[in-house]
């Protein structure tokens, strides 16, 4: 008896407190509340190639420091009226947490806002953003920064990437030993799970190259772009070791210091084809399909998204660029990291009650392209719809950044096309997918 009515009284809970059973998103495409998480401003820099793009010389910080800058020169926004700012970031020694504040203090923001870093592998930026979307819609804060920075030139393949110690964890479970499979042969796995041939995956390369060269020739990246005025060395002091001429002392290394503006992303080649691309070798096993040309970047940049309240906009009378309405992350197995997307797509369409064809744009991390052909296979996605200028095989993929530079690019390329619903999504190491959904109101 004691069970029935508890099983009776089960469905006699408050509205109020039955919306969360149904995960209906507090943001509805389409229905506009003041209530609504809005972004008023989403910048990046350029993306450089590391170890030789015009970033390498650049520490993280810095980069951060420009679209932090950037974000309060465009909205005319008071600093102090921001309250947290979240930062994702997956290779800085201690998560960047001290250099990342110091960027923030430096851009101008005061002693009180506060910031701390955020680490969910290639989604981080992403993460940066939604963590502060959801403390304004459960009114931990107003307004606040989600940003990503990543310099892989600095970072990548350092102490930091070493796999773990422990001998107990991977050999007590197989997924656990696959977390530490290198990225390059969980693209093999994908690859050879699902039949996603080599032609396949070259065919796609040789699109991402070309749409971002010709996004790139046509200035598409202009608005989202910050310019950096920074220093590049011409030769390091290796170089000058090995040349007889130059003496390598701490001086001759100032006078290689030339200041310069970088003021585009320098990882796109133009004129990228399919058969230029399938002269490349194999680089992970040597019958295998993933090469550095089908593969992302190892990059550098930094990205920032400013968010707060509908009514704080309209108070502030801040620029609208846009509305978040919700996001998902999902598991997948690890040996297959990148089939992420293919899962958290359908997840996050509906938990905001659309259907994947409703999307206009998505911005899908392009990790490499065995997953992301993977993901437009299974999901059923029109590839005139997925990275119309180009993705991360083309323009690089600064780990950290990159969920938050695909904000910027989404957002940007909404207005532009005057489409309504974009998704921003993308696997990780360790095997997760994660999604975001954006709306464009200015349609």
């Amino acid at each position: 008896m004691t069970s029935r009515l508890s099983q009776i009284a089960s469905h006699l809970v408050p509205e109020s407190m039955n919306h969360h059973h149904h995960h209906s998103p507090g943001a509805k495409i389409g229905v506009k509340s003041d209530d609504d998480v809005m972004i008023c401003c989403a910048v990046r820099t350029p993306i450089t190639r590391g170890f030789k793009g015009g970033f390498k010389d650049t520490v993280p910080e810095d980069l951060l420091a420009e679209v932090l800058i950037a974000v309060r020169e465009r909205t005319k926004i008071d600093p102090s009226l921001v309250e947290d700012i979240c930062v994702g970031n997956v290779l800085q020694p201690s998560g960047g947490a001290t250099t990342s504040r110091m960027a923030a203090l430096y851009a101008g923001y005061p002693v009180e806002t506060s910031l701390y870093m955020v680490n969910r592998q290639c989604a981080s930026g992403l993460q940066a953003v939604v963590n502060i979307a959801n403390a304004i819609e459960t009114g931990q804060i107003e307004i606040g920064i989600g940003a990503g920075v990543e310099s892989m030139t600095m970072g990548y393949g350092s102490s930091a990437m070493a796999a773990q110690s422990s001998e107990k964890i991977p050999r007590g479970s197989q997924d656990a030993a696959d977390c530490q499979l290198s990225m390059g042969m969980t693209s093999e796995n994908v690859a050879r799970d699902f039949g996603i041939d080599r032609k396949a995956q070259d065919e796609f390369a040789a699109l991402s190259f070309q749409r971002a060269a010709l996004a790139q020739k046509e200035g598409r990246f202009k608005d989202e772009i910050v310019p950096v005025r920074t220093f590049f060395k011409t030769t390091n002091s290796k170089d000058a070791k090995n040349s007889k001429d130059s003496s390598s002392n701490k001086e001759d290394d100032e006078d290689h210091k030339k200041p310069v503006t970088i003021s585009q992303d320098d990882g796109i080649r133009d004129g990228v084809t399919f058969e230029s691309l399938s002269k490349i070798r194999p680089a992970f096993a040597s019958d295998g399909s993933t090469t550095a040309g089908n593969a992302s970047q190892i990059s550098d940049g930094a990205a920032a998204v400013l968010l707060m309240r509908r009514r704080t906009a309209k108070r502030l009378g801040m620029p609208i660029v846009g509305k978040y309405i919700t996001s998902v992350v999902r598991g997948v197995s690890p040996r297959v990291m990148g089939i992420g997307p293919a899962v958290a797509i359908p997840a996050v369409c509906k938990k905001a009650a659309i259907e994947v064809k409703d999307v206009d744009l998505f911005e899908l991390n392009e990790a490499f392209a065995s997953q992301t052909v993977y993901t437009i296979k299974t999901c059923g996605l029109d590839t005139n719809k997925v990275n119309v200028n180009g993705g991360a095989l083309a323009i690089g993929h600064p780990l950290g950044c990159t969920g938050a530079r695909q904000i910027a690019t989404l957002m940007n390329e909404l207005k532009r096309r005057k489409e309504r619903i974009g998704v921003v999504t993308m696997c990780m190491a360790t095997g997760m997918g994660a999604a975001a959904i954006f709306e464009n109101e200015q349609v």
